[in-house]
């Protein structure tokens, strides 16, 4: 089951940004539990995305923004989401649900504790992913919501496709 968005008396915009990412993030994994492993690894899609190329892809854009964006952190392979030479998304044989969602609540704790001590208006760091005028943590936040949204969204239709289960 998902978590709620958080409550709507909550006024302090770290706490926003953090709670509604935590509400994405977890829609993300209730979209994707009862799928068989071929529904997983397969794609109904003309683009052939699947969805834990999908879930892969949000862990990689989160490690992108946050580790080795705002946090300055050099990253081994940090677009290895993607398919060697491409912008394909890509999955790996031994790669898994409870791998990826692991790794998913890692990088988001990871985010929260860089988030509890940093300010929104904190510029990234220069020398990881930025090597001029970063962006500020609050823009990042930002940014991974709206990927998040736009992501879950799509995932929204590829369940409905798959199964016809919908809803949030």
């Amino acid at each position: 089951m998902a978590l709620s968005e958080p409550p709507k008396e909550l006024s302090d915009p770290t706490q926003l940004l953090l709670g509604q990412l935590a509400y994405y993030r977890s829609t993300l994994l209730d979209k994707l539990s009862g799928l068989g492993e071929e529904q997983l690894r397969g794609s109904i899609l003309p683009s052939g995305w699947s969805p834990l190329e999908l879930l892969k892809h949000l862990v990689y854009v989160e490690r992108r923004w946050m580790q080795w964006g705002f946090e300055g952190e050099q990253v081994p392979d940090p677009w290895g989401d993607n398919a060697p030479g491409t912008e394909r998304w890509s999955l790996e044989a031994a790669e898994s649900l409870h791998g990826l969602a692991t790794r998913l609540a890692e990088q988001a704790a990871r985010t929260e504790a860089v988030a509890a001590t940093a300010e929104l208006t904190q510029r990234a760091a220069v020398g990881g992913r930025f090597e001029s005028d970063p962006p500020t943590l609050g823009w990042i936040l930002l940014h991974l919501l709206q990927e998040y949204a736009r992501h879950v969204g799509q995932l929204d239709v590829v369940r409905e496709l798959i199964d016809g289960r919908t809803g949030e």
